[in-house]
């Protein structure tokens, strides 16, 4: 649980600012979300495995476009 406490002097601008960046470090808003809803485990397994295609897709295109761009210096 994220805790903060207001210093001397500090505006709540500020503090509010220190407590946001807490929360986002701690992952407490990912941890939220992945605990709103039940996924059974094969329903799991299937969007884990779309998200590895997508990142190997991704991964690919990327090292794709710079192959085709490599070749196209050359000439």
């Amino acid at each position: 649980m994220a805790e903060i406490r207001l210093q001397e002097g500090e505006s709540l601008e500020n503090a509010l600012r220190r407590f946001k960046r807490k929360v986002q470090s701690e992952d407490i808003i990912k941890e939220v979300k992945r605990h709103s809803y039940y996924l059974k485990p094969g329903e799991k397994r299937r969007v884990k495995s779309a998200l590895a295609r997508k990142r190997a897709r991704k991964k690919n295109r990327r090292e794709g476009s710079s192959a085709t761009d490599s070749r196209r210096n050359d000439k």
